[in-house]
């Protein structure tokens, strides 16, 4: 799969609306996840190292992120800076614990790329961002879990996931030594909604239930509200947190364009490769 070739024409700026909720569930007393909201940056990040620690990494990581807004057109060398600030920031916390600290990070951010304005999803830890198209739901960000693992080796069923005893170890985390991020290019496309969570939402609401709630859930902001409300009602096991950004229109079509998956990015460089970014896998366990 290739990107278009550049056209010399300046890229078309979509229009979106978004909205984001964010609940301490029933078992938590703090709330270690954070998020941005604005385009051009949308970022949910689940803190761990409790309540000393949890709060403050995942308060660092948006923080981070926050301060790309207003430059202007962005790039992925922009985005792969980010990424380093916030890993050196969560690290810094961690060795002023004495539990260590990490964080998640689930990112989307409209980049400009070869002329054209593309999302570029970003992933370390096991947040998660869905796509939205019609009526079909895809996850596009691949969990760095044991449990993602597991699924993947044909060892455990994917709608067992939420359920297993070992769903909260992560093996990769912002402030870990190693942790590389998963970069997927996308199409900006009129008429998407996407979807960015901690894994407290999945944790309690099916693949059904979250594109049932996707497509019959209003605006943005009323759906984001709907899905976390519906989340601590049937469990609310962990923080919950999500945001959902709707492209309304001057995206591409639908019809006009493959859409299907995405095009991972190599850290190394701007570089299209066919293979996702790996790193030596770190274990991270919330608490």
């Amino acid at each position: 799969m290739t990107l278009p070739a550049r056209s010399g024409r300046p890229p078309r700026e979509p229009r979106t609306t978004w909205g984001a909720h964010t609940d301490t569930g029933r078992r938590r007393t703090v709330n270690e996840d954070a998020y941005l909201a604005e385009m051009p940056v949308f970022v949910v990040a689940d803190g761990m190292g409790g309540h000393d620690a949890g709060d403050r990494a995942s308060a660092a990581v948006v923080e981070v992120f926050r301060s790309l807004l207003g430059r202007g057109e962005l790039t992925f060398d922009d985005v792969t800076r980010a990424v380093d600030a916030a890993h050196s920031a969560v690290s810094s916390i961690a060795a002023s614990t004495q539990r260590g600290a990490g964080s998640t990070v689930a990112a989307l951010l409209a980049i400009h790329h070869e002329a054209e304005l593309r999302w570029l999803v970003v992933n370390i830890g096991d947040s998660r961002v869905y796509r939205l198209r019609g009526d079909r739901l895809e996850q596009v960000t691949v969990d760095h879990s044991v449990v993602q693992e597991m699924v993947d080796a044909g060892r455990l069923d994917r709608a067992d996931m939420a359920t297993f005893p070992g769903r909260n170890v992560i093996t990769r985390a912002v402030g870990e030594e190693r942790s590389a991020a998963d970069y997927w290019l996308l199409p900006v496309v009129t008429g998407e909604r996407i979807l960015l969570c901690s894994d407290g939402l999945p944790a309690e609401l099916s693949d059904e239930a979250l594109r049932a709630g996707l497509t019959l859930g209003g605006a943005p902001a009323q759906t984001a509200r709907a899905l976390v409300a519906q989340a601590v009602t049937l469990g609310g096991r962990d923080n919950i947190t999500a945001v959902v950004v709707d492209t309304v229109s001057g995206g591409v079509s639908a019809i006009g364009e493959d859409i299907t998956g995405g095009l991972s990015l190599s850290a190394e460089s701007t570089t299209i490769e066919v293979a996702t970014v790996r790193s030596r896998r770190t274990r991270a366990r919330r608490g």
